[in-house]
């Protein structure tokens, strides 16, 4: 089990522990950040998130049932009109990895999508290399619908991206399985 609790200050240091190379930030938040990740720039990240009818994002820091943080989440892109939301930066510690807890999360972040917000769709879009996130997310019962070619530059490489959605009824579905 898994718990979804709001990213706040005193959870800076450790992101920025995790987040150790630019290519791994990258990964993580695409060109949002420049490395190294700071408290400065995390301070302006979570301001005004995790406010329930009022903010536009929620992010949150990932805890196992001991309290021990695992992870980082959030969802965001929030259009209240549309009813749509984006799950971004997903991001599990070296240690945690392939012991399930990125289904966990997705599903979390689902449930606070679907049920809470009453959202009618999530979108995600995860860079074509990642195969172990690209199996979470079919996994959780995320959809592709489309690749961005060659939208990131890094290091004189182009990274393409999978865009994914999921919409509110057939997140329904899947939960009456």
């Amino acid at each position: 089990m898994i718990r979804l609790v709001p990213f706040a200050a005193e959870d800076f240091s450790e992101l920025i522990h995790w987040i150790d190379n630019e290519q791994l930030m990258h990964k993580w938040a695409g060109s949002l950040f420049s490395f190294p990740l700071t408290e400065k720039s995390l301070d302006w990240y979570v301001n005004n998130t995790n406010m329930p009818g009022k903010s536009d994002a929620y992010v949150f820091r990932v805890t196992d049932d001991e309290g021990q943080s695992i992870g980082h989440i959030s969802l965001g892109g929030i259009s209240w009109k549309n009813r749509s939301g984006r799950i971004t930066r997903v991001f599990i510690s070296k240690d945690q990895m392939g012991k399930g807890y990125c289904k966990l999360m997705v599903q979390a972040v689902c449930i606070i999508a679907f049920r809470e917000l009453d959202l009618h769709r999530l979108s995600l879009g995860v860079y074509e290399d990642n195969a172990a996130a690209l199996k979470c997310y079919q996994a959780v019962g995320f959809i592709q619908e489309g690749l961005h070619r060659d939208v990131f530059l890094f290091e004189e490489n182009y990274w393409s991206m999978i865009e994914m959605g999921l919409l509110q009824h057939e997140w329904k579905a899947l939960q009456q399985k």
